[in-house]
């Protein structure tokens, strides 16, 4: 059987870490005799520079092509100046709607390797980090109503953006979380801000209306800026988090960093069918964009969850996985996650090693 993949590296370091992904694929289809095939498609900058559009209509239809999409990063200070619906960021939220993706999953766990890279203290880090955040994709603030109004005399221009909720959009990603929890420790923590919004307390009716179907899950509610305080103070705690657009946002980078760096954690945009959207949760880093400094893990973890979640093979995830651990077990890391005595290579050659451990 033949995988399509659509490939839309981006902006920034995009294209670096998704030529790691792509070898570190190549590796596995040789491995385990799986035909992948790549097909390239322009989103955020690159697409506006190419054709004006943040979207086009061709990625769109490249992508619904395919079995899943492989994306790198999107946006850049070069398109900083450009109205919202213009911006690299817009083609992004764009994919996510024409691919009907509403569940962003994004796992945080703290391996063995990059203990030592955890900026927790020791006595909080050794308890362990092994926790999966899942944020609602398509609905609240980023979608809602806004407008910036400008009004003369100055001083009277304002803006604004509307947090909106339905029912059936709460229930859909309570569901992948519940279904998540059911194969793991069967606990859920539910993030809002019911003490103050209405979406919030909406949220939290409709996931313990819910709870009632999954009786042998837990659930618990928690305030958002409570959650960001116990996620550096007892990240053990948690298992699943569910929540909302905005709040997912800002909290799994933050999930991100107490595991070690950014730059090593993968997620997955899914929705009702097998298709998923497959992207690391940093960003387009144009500061180091073609010095060959990105680290590729994050995208190459984002691939193996590809192989697991779109495509079935969960063996080939595997492998993928060890690959990667393997390689950081022998001290070998890129810059944003070198230790004393590690031996630091560019994000190329650390894409080459992985891919060579999976042949070996």
């Amino acid at each position: 059987m033949n995988y399509k993949i659509a490939v839309i590296e981006g902006d920034g370091i995009g294209p670096e870490v998704c030529a790691a992904a792509v070898e570190v694929l190549k590796a596995v289809g040789e491995k385990f005799k799986r035909g992948f095939t790549f097909a390239r498609a322009l989103m955020g900058g690159a697409a506006i520079d190419a054709c004006g559009l943040p979207l086009p209509e061709e990625t769109v239809d490249v992508c619904k092509r395919s079995g899943a999409v492989l994306l790198g990063a999107v946006g850049g200070p070069k398109w900083e100046g450009l109205p919202g619906e213009s911006r690299p960021e817009a083609g992004l939220l764009g994919i996510r709607k024409a691919l009907g993706l509403y569940a962003n999953i994004r796992p945080a766990r703290l391996v063995n390797a990059l203990k030592k890279t955890c900026p927790l203290r020791a006595d909080i880090r050794d308890k362990g980090i092994d926790m999966i955040v899942v944020r609602e994709l398509t609905g609240g603030i980023y979608f809602g109503k806004r407008n910036t109004v400008q009004r003369n005399p100055a001083g009277k221009t304002y803006a604004y953006d509307t947090e909106k909720y339905g029912v059936n959009e709460i229930r859909r990603i309570a569901e992948k979380a519940f279904e998540i929890a059911a194969k793991r420790k069967k606990k859920i923590v539910s993030v809002d801000k019911a003490n103050v919004l209405d979406s919030s307390r909406l949220w939290r009716r409709t996931v313990h209306e819910m709870s009632a179907e999954y009786p042998d899950i837990e659930v618990a509610d928690m305030l958002v800026d409570n959650a960001a305080m116990q996620l550096v103070k007892n990240p053990a705690q948690f298992d699943v988090i569910l929540t909302s657009n905005m709040f997912g946002d800002i909290l799994s980078d933050e999930a991100a960093m107490i595991t070690g760096s950014i730059g090593i954690l993968a997620s997955a945009s899914l929705g009702s069918g097998g298709r998923g959207l497959y992207e690391p949760i940093h960003g387009s880093a144009p500061d180091i964009a073609g010095q060959d400094k990105a680290n590729p893990v994050a995208a190459i973890l984002s691939a193996a969850m590809m192989l697991e979640i779109s495509f079935g093979l969960g063996a080939e995830a595997a492998a993928a996985e060890r690959a990667v651990n393997a390689v950081l077990e022998r001290n070998i890391r890129t810059a944003d996650i070198k230790e004393d005595g590690s031996r630091i290579v560019g994000c190329k050659e650390m894409g080459a090693l992985i891919a060579e451990e999976i042949r070996r």
